[in-house]
């Protein structure tokens, strides 16, 4: 099973490569996700955490109600954003940290299925922040960025210190 990366790992600040071909590779990449974020548990997880570095998404709000409803998106794009919303935010490749961030209350984003059937996603909530969220670890970006420099600075020693201890 692939292994989650973990900050400040190099990978998860690069940006990734659109996703030209649609086959079972990819298709195997999204599965693989997809059973990495749930044995985290995650609600959403993009290729870079994985080590990948390809514009692909997984998400899954409902999964922890017991409601799984699997989103797989490629090459996906907010295209329309709206409203305000904070909401504490945690990331897989930042163990243990939360913080509060602000992101759209709504968007809409458009990408690909694994069918190459063009998707569009009306979000607002949960669902709209973890799809901004996620398209930002496809840019290198981490939910820590939206935060001030104050906030984020103190994320990023006590994550040093922590990996310096081999917590």
């Amino acid at each position: 099973m692939r292994e989650i990366l973990v900050y400040p790992h190099p990978l998860l600040r690069r940006r990734a490569e659109e996703v030209r071909e649609i086959d079972g590779g990819v298709a195997r990449l999204a599965g693989e996700m997809a059973e990495v974020m749930y044995k985290a548990p995650g609600i959403g997880l993009a290729a870079p955490q994985v080590g990948e570095l390809r514009r692909l998404i997984v998400a899954d709000i409902g999964h922890p109600e017991g409601r799984p409803e699997l989103i797989v998106l490629v090459n996906p794009v907010v295209v329309e954003s709206e409203g305000a919303l904070r909401m504490e935010e945690g990331c897989l490749s930042l163990p243990g940290v939360r913080a509060e961030v602000e992101r759209s209350a709504r968007v809409l984003v458009k990408g690909y299925d694994l069918k190459e059937r063009p998707m569009e996603i009306e979000a607002e909530g949960l669902l709209a922040v973890v799809l901004q969220h996620e398209i930002d670890h496809l840019e290198g970006r981490l939910f820590i960025d939206h935060l001030s420099r104050l906030k984020r600075d103190m994320i990023e020693r006590r994550l040093r210190k922590r990996l310096r201890e081999g917590d």
